[in-house]
């Protein structure tokens, strides 16, 4: 059953938005590649970006998708307004732990406009979040549920929920500079986490731009596999995680404690404490110590 709390009207997820040229809600439209990387680059803040990201127009054909959805509805959420956009992230600027997940969920992140949320994937994510002392609860139904994050950003590589939960290579190239942005405006970001194979590929070209030194070849995904990178800021970690998919969940291939385990790493990697450095292979499947 449907949240009773959970607002008629869907809203936007925070930020000041930037007047003037925009859509009919106020977010600067952007209709191409070229513009989606001009406007993500001259971002001065995550309030900014966000916005930014709401008004993206550049995908022809996630645009065109996300709002049919928004515009038949499942009817489980007829009574509701669908949000119908690009999804930003979420989550504070002193954040030292990223999470990038694939994209919106059709009926979840593009009806109620936040990350992860109002779907299965997210019920996982956030309670792995809230598990690891990331979150303020362990559920996420709706923009004001009360959901407050620590430490952590969560955002996904393609922001506009794509057909069939598969958007393209190049409509995943196109996305890349909302998330590079975003990340950037992360100055104190020492660990990300990477929720599936096409968050991991989406990866490497965004951190390559920002100037990380990447190993060669580039490594494999797998779940806890674990890269360390050198760059401007020092260093960082990559760690990668099964997807929180129902294909996933319900067949047991990912489990809470193998979720618990990556998240648990992060953590400490976030806080500075010693641990194995990173290989680019697997370090370990379940549970830790």
């Amino acid at each position: 059953m449907e949240d009773a709390a959970a607002p008629r009207h869907s809203r936007a997820p925070g930020g000041t938005l930037q007047r003037g040229r925009g859509d009919a809600q106020g977010f600067p439209v952007t209709r191409t590649a070229a513009g989606v990387a001009r406007s993500a680059r001259a971002a001065r803040d995550l309030a900014v970006l966000d916005a930014r990201v709401s008004g993206c127009r550049a995908c022809p054909r996630l645009v065109s998708w996300r709002e049919e959805v928004a515009r038949v509805r499942r009817a489980s959420f007829r009574d509701q307004d669908y949000w119908g956009r690009p999804v930003p992230g979420l989550g504070p600027a002193d954040a030292r732990i990223a999470v990038v997940g694939l994209a919106p969920a059709a009926h979840g992140g593009n009806r109620t406009g936040r990350v992860f949320t109002g779907d299965r994937s997210g019920d996982w994510i956030f309670a792995a979040l809230w598990r690891a002392g990331l979150a303020s609860q362990p559920t996420s139904t709706h923009v004001g549920d009360g959901l407050e994050l620590t430490g952590v950003r969560v955002a996904a590589a393609v922001r506009c929920a794509p057909p069939d939960n598969a958007p393209t290579p190049a409509e995943r190239d196109t996305c890349n500079p909302w998330l590079a942005r975003e990340l950037a405006l992360l100055p104190r970001l020492r660990v990300v986490v990477v929720l599936g194979g096409f968050g991991w590929t989406a990866m490497w070209p965004v951190l390559a731009g920002a100037g990380y030194a990447l190993p060669r070849p580039r490594p494999a995904f797998g779940h806890g596999a674990e890269v360390t990178l050198s760059g401007p800021r020092g260093e960082l970690t990559v760690l990668g995680s099964y997807h929180v998919s129902q294909q996933n969940t319900f067949t047991g291939r990912l489990t809470e404690p193998m979720l618990d385990a990556v998240l648990s790493r992060a953590t400490e990697l976030a806080a500075g404490e010693a641990g194995q450095p990173g290989s680019g292979h697997p370090v370990g499947g379940g549970p830790r110590p």
